[in-house]
């Protein structure tokens, strides 16, 4: 019988996964059906791991003794179906690194803030001393921190649903669930309950020895099927116990910095936690002070001209945007538009109302969205690139206005991803800065 475990997928998960099972003894057999990036070319050929591309070899995946598989790849392809009926697991990187640490495990998941939350929470940790490694769907894979870290005493990782899809007996010590809106519906047959099904997985291996904070505002999450279900103990955080000054708790008052509403309840689920384990409320406030935000989520790229330019690229659903939106204070030119996943706009109608002065759309198509919101605004302005994008928000925008880019939508039409997005807006937004001071 084979002793191989295939890795499907040779990016960040897949690489990190493949130099685990070799270092755990397995054989070790990568396949990826696209084109692996020349820096994961490399690290298979230092570690000297056999490798595919461009296809899978169907007859020696399917002779395989375990598989690990991309969070990308969904269970309904073929090659996974017929791996599952012949009975070989097939399970995800992150299942797979769990089975070979013994830290404490921090899991966070949600629709929405998931990055935001897991960097803040990692940063105020470190900075009360703790011995803390940051992994899953930021930065490294956990599978690769697992093989190639000193162990620590606790690992705060990202996890996204797909993730989650491929857990078995992944356990977090503590598991954050923030949100639950629609995302991703494509990948759970436009059923909303799948989609939640999919978030709770997060917690389905706890036990009363665990914790499981919650947005105990959030009718997706404490009206779920899955609640009664629910071993852990259940910590809820509401927005109710943020004020205008800050988070109020009964170790203290901390301080908010990061803008928006969906940012304040991302650092009272950071706070909870580390004090739950903890932390001197004076190390968390000096956690919250330090922390830098991850890029493309209500990133300020720069004041020209006194007009604020905002990178909210990362806002590729409606209900990101509409957080976004809502942390504005004043009239605002949105950058918005791309690939439509079946958007519901409605929500964002009062705030567009409220806020949107212009509106510059990002996208290859923009029908929805001028139909959508064109009556509502002054000025539309269809764009291609995020250069042409930046210089019409620049024209649009006077003194005291904000311009804020964030899509609504994926970015697949013009651009590989958000990050690439988010990368060419801030590059034209310095750029016009530089311009000004020639």
């Amino acid at each position: 019988m084979s002793k191989e475990v295939v890795i499907l997928g040779a990016g960040e998960s897949g690489i990190g996964a493949a130099i685990l099972a070799q270092q755990k003894g397995f054989e070790v057999f990568v396949s990826d059906r696209g084109t692996i990036q020349e820096k994961y070319k490399e690290e298979l050929t230092t570690y000297g791991i056999p490798n595919e591309e461009g296809q899978h070899d169907e007859n020696r995946i399917l002779a395989a003794a375990m598989i690990v598989k991309s969070p990308g790849i969904p269970d309904t392809v073929p090659l996974i179906k017929a791996a599952v009926e012949k009975g070989i697991p097939v399970i995800s990187e992150i299942e797979f690194a769990y089975r070979y640490t013994d830290a404490k495990l921090i899991a966070i998941t949600g629709t929405n803030g998931k990055t935001t939350t897991t960097l803040l929470l990692y940063h105020v940790l470190k900075t009360a001393g703790f011995r803390v490694e940051l992994a899953g769907n930021v930065g490294f894979s956990f599978a690769r921190k697992v093989a190639q870290a000193e162990q620590p005493d606790y690992y705060v990782l990202e996890l996204s649903s797909f993730q989650l899809d491929g857990i078995r007996q992944f356990r977090p010590n503590i598991a954050l669930l923030l949100n639950i809106t629609p995302d991703h519906l494509d990948r759970y047959d436009y059923q909303m309950a799948y989609y939640i099904r999919s978030k709770f997985r997060i917690a389905m291996n706890q036990t009363e020895e665990d914790s499981f904070f919650y947005n105990g505002e959030d009718a997706n999450i404490t009206a779920a099927p899955h609640w009664d279900a629910l071993k852990a103990k259940r910590l809820p955080i509401r927005y109710s116990t943020i004020e205008k000054e800050g988070l109020l708790h009964e170790q203290g008052q901390f301080e908010i910095k990061m803008l928006g509403q969906h940012n304040a309840i991302n650092t009272a689920f950071a706070v909870q936690v580390a004090l739950h384990l903890g932390a001197s409320p004076r190390l968390v406030q000096q956690g919250i002070d330090t922390f830098v935000g991850a890029p493309h989520r209500l990133e300020v790229v720069a004041t020209i001209d006194e007009v604020l330019y905002i990178n909210d690229s990362k806002g590729t659903n409606v209900d990101a945007t509409f957080y976004a939106l809502d942390a504005m204070t004043g009239p605002t030119v949105w950058i918005a538009g791309g690939q439509d996943k079946g958007n519901d706009y409605t929500s964002l109608l009062p705030l567009v109302k409220k806020y949107v002065k212009a509106l510059v759309c990002l996208g290859a198509d923009n029908t929805k969205l001028i139909a959508t919101f064109g009556p509502l605004v002054a000025t539309v302005v269809e764009t291609k690139t995020a250069a042409a994008a930046a210089e019409a928000a620049q024209h649009l925008a006077k003194a005291g206005d904000t311009v804020l880019l964030s899509p609504a939508c994926a970015s697949f039409d013009l651009f590989d991803n958000f990050a690439q997005r988010g990368d060419l807006f801030r590059a034209a937004v310095l750029t016009l800065k530089e311009n000004k001071k020639r």
